[in-house]
């Protein structure tokens, strides 16, 4: 009994182990099966999937939606923006089950509700896009041992600058993730000018603060709109647990003068380097 016990537990620890609620096998490049259709994903982080859909005809590519799978403490989310489609908004499906076969799933949305990847083996995936009667297509993806994108078509950057792409956190585009801050009205209608006046000066202050330790790239107030928006913050932070942190350490928001939304942005990791000049360009401080 004492023999089959311990190899039920190591039986039981090893699918444990093999088990996984991230698709890291999604890295590199996927054909689809009988067309000159593909699928590239980069993997930026231990919680981020880039990617992109394209075709390749007479050696050009057409690239016809980018692609986004985050992980967050709390969920992992897959994001499918299409080009010249929904003004350009990506449309996000949140995962609801995963190991070798993970499905993406939003309800809302008429087509698709649904998309899944499973895993086959190492080189070969499947792919099912359905509503949420399970209607749809689906069809199968060879991974790409070798590089099928035509040299000419890839851009080569005779200014790149190693040193410093790897010092700004940059990925092979020179992109990286940040967390976009909309600013709003807060809950706290008061009419008292000293308080008004002292929970905003703590709130310049704050953000002062953030940008010397480089948590803040990016703060400006937005003009009259009809969604009480008032302003934006860029932080240069991993997740929304950490902005959150900091943006407690600001007065409006914390005395409710100020509310906020956050969305997860991806943009030039160069985007800090401005910071320099911005502070040799101003005659009165805010």
């Amino acid at each position: 009994m004492k023999y089959i016990f311990t190899f039920l537990t190591l039986f039981l620890t090893n699918i444990t182990w093999a088990q996984t609620d991230f698709p890291d096998f999604l890295q590199g490049t996927w054909k689809m099966e009988n067309k000159d259709a593909y699928e590239h994903w980069d993997r930026l982080n231990d919680n981020t999937l880039k990617g992109f859909s394209y075709q390749l005809k007479n050696g050009k590519i057409t690239v016809s939606e980018y692609l986004d799978i985050s992980r967050t403490n709390k969920e992992t989310t897959y994001t499918a923006t299409v080009l010249h489609q929904n003004q350009g908004k990506g449309v996000s499906f949140k995962l609801t089950k995963s190991d070798s076969t993970f499905t993406f799933e939003n309800p809302e949305h008429d087509f698709p509700a649904k998309i899944i990847y499973q895993k086959l083996n190492d080189s070969e995936i499947f792919v099912k896009v359905t509503d949420e009667n399970l209607k749809g297509f689906s069809y199968r993806m060879h991974k790409q041992f070798q590089e099928t994108t035509p040299k000419d078509t890839m851009v080569s950057n005779p200014n790149y600058d190693q040193v410093l792409a790897q010092k700004l956190g940059g990925d092979d585009y020179g992109m990286k993730s940040y967390v976009l801050v909309i600013l709003k009205t807060g809950t706290n209608q008061t009419t008292d000018k000293t308080f008004i006046n002292e929970s905003f000066r703590g709130h310049m202050n704050n953000i002062n603060l953030l940008v010397n330790e480089g948590k803040m790239i990016v703060a400006g107030p937005l003009g009259k709109n009809d969604n009480t928006y008032r302003g934006i913050f860029i932080l240069q932070v991993a997740s929304f647990e950490e902005a959150e942190i900091l943006l407690q350490n600001d007065s409006a928001i914390k005395e409710g003068l100020l509310d906020y939304d956050l969305y997860k942005w991806y943009g030039s990791a160069a985007l800090s380097e401005y910071l320099e000049f911005s502070d040799k360009i101003w005659k009165v401080k805010p």
